[in-house]
């Protein structure tokens, strides 16, 4: 029997096109059968609190909701649509411990299921994956 391939991702910023494309890309790997790795870092760790609704960056921000209807006209879900299916597919969410302190978020405010990891740890997980992506 074949062993199960991984695949590691970083997410380091908290934009509307990071978010669709951390979701998008986790949620296709883990599909495919990749025991898929996602650790949220930086303005990407914003992404895992409860509630949250990403905007495009910058002066884009005003055609978020133009973008969400274009992508849901093609059958691409919402961002809080994407989350719940990472989650239901089994894909491990991480906040890094470091950039929780530093922004001021605390376990509470991120939604359930997510693992709270160290760099280090985390790197242990890339190390030992088949295939890593870094956004941001």
């Amino acid at each position: 029997m074949a062993e199960t391939k991984k695949f590691a991702m970083v997410v380091s910023e908290g934009t509307f096109d990071k978010a669709m494309m951390s979701m998008m890309m986790g949620n296709t790997a883990a599909s495919m059968g990749l025991d898929t790795h996602i650790f949220f870092t930086f303005f990407g760790l914003k992404l895992l609190k409860k509630g949250s609704n990403p905007k495009m960056p910058g002066m884009f921000r005003f055609f978020t909701g133009m973008m969400i209807k274009k992508m849901k006209g093609m059958g691409i879900e919402a961002f809080q649509a994407q989350l719940a299916m990472a989650k239901d597919l089994g894909i491990h969410l991480y906040a890094c411990n470091t950039s929780m302190e530093l922004m001021g978020i605390k376990k509470e405010d991120l939604i359930d299921g997510v693992t709270i990891l160290g760099a280090a740890a985390f790197l242990d997980i890339g190390a030992d994956s088949d295939m890593q992506l870094f956004l941001g």
